[in-house]
């Protein structure tokens, strides 16, 4: 028997990763799906906005896909952890963190567009 309390096995430390993973993914999924349709908001848009347009949209997109893979690393790594009590905490900052990244990334892509 440990006589260590930090290092007992902790329960139900399945919850924060498992509700992590239930708005992370889906909010990752539809932002991307937004990221990737966006291009269509500047079909009509004269030679001049396009270029501006597209010149701001590739690295806005480049950034907020290494958004996305920053969500999705987190994620992992809060399922990841040992279940151990002193691992706790860690793995509910890091479920927290990872549908706050993925929310930041698309707000960072909607920023750096030169939206028409």
């Amino acid at each position: 028997m440990p006589t260590d309390l930090r290092e007992t096995r902790a329960t139900r430390t399945w919850v924060p990763p498992f509700l992590s993973t239930l708005v992370t993914l889906p909010l990752g999924f539809l932002a991307l799906v937004y990221a990737m349709l966006s291009p269509m908001a500047c079909d009509s848009c004269g030679q001049e906005e396009g270029r501006r347009f597209t010149d701001s949209f590739m690295p806005a997109f480049t950034t907020f896909v290494v958004g996305l893979v920053v969500a999705l690393v987190l994620l992992v790594v809060s399922w990841a952890l040992p279940r151990r009590a002193r691992h706790t905490p860690r793995r509910l900052v890091l479920a927290v963190c990872a549908p706050v990244a993925a929310f930041c990334a698309w707000l960072v892509f909607l920023g750096l567009v030169d939206w028409p």
